[in-house]
């Protein structure tokens, strides 16, 4: 029997030609997908993709830094996301609410970035100039259009770092709820952003003048 073609031997994921940083980038996402952060190993991508040792080092020196790679573009694209719906949203109270729901449709969408950035898998203020740049950048969206309807006089002239914290941890929440399927029935993302932003809303605008705020 004559021995197998090489093509026969790959994988269907086989690495053929092009870029392949990315395609190192795309096999450890999915394998996170399929089998968690904890499933990846730089050894079964490159044997998968049936590319040499010698070659995988030449991008990622280890594992760290191929997950920080995957955070380094997740956080990119939370940022984006982030901006375009405070933008596309007009700037205001209706954008903030825009950009919770951007924050967990962008965990929903692509939760192998989103378990990354937020499993304890990296660290943004480590030696990764690129990835603490991204994560701080996320992070900055949120803070400014606090800010912002601070200045408009919508939410409270409380410390706005603070209130984008507190804004996060509860789009965060939800975020993990929803990719990890335990969001209870009938409760669906769209109707606890709803209920979670109205309830939200009370603590953080900023009381209308007239005679309770005077007393």
């Amino acid at each position: 029997m004559p021995p197998p073609t090489r093509a026969a031997r790959k994988s269907p994921r086989s690495y053929h030609h092009g870029n392949l940083r990315r395609a190192l980038l795309d096999e450890a996402l999915a394998t996170i997908r399929t089998e968690g952060v904890e499933g990846v190993t730089l050894r079964d991508i490159g044997a998968r993709l049936g590319v040499s040792r010698t070659a995988l080092y030449r991008h990622f020196a280890d594992k760290r830094a191929l997950l920080a790679a995957v955070a380094t573009e997740g956080f990119g694209m939370l940022r984006q996301r982030l901006v375009a719906a405070w933008e596309e949203g007009g700037r205001g109270d209706a954008a903030f609410h825009a950009m919770g729901v951007a924050y967990v449709r962008f965990a929903v969408d692509n939760p192998a970035h989103y378990r990354v950035i937020f499993g304890g898998f990296v660290d943004p203020r480590a030696k990764e100039p690129e990835l603490a740049i991204e994560a701080q950048g996320a992070f900055q969206a949120l803070v400014d259009a606090v800010a912002a309807l601070q200045r408009d006089g919508v939410f409270l002239k409380d410390d706005p770092v603070h209130m984008a914290t507190y804004s996060w941890t509860l789009v965060h929440g939800i975020a993990m709820l929803a990719i990890d399927g335990q969001l209870p029935e009938p409760i669906g993302v769209d109707e606890l952003l709803r209920y979670s932003f109205k309830r939200m809303r009370t603590g953080i605008l900023a009381e209308p003048p007239g005679p309770r705020a005077k007393r």
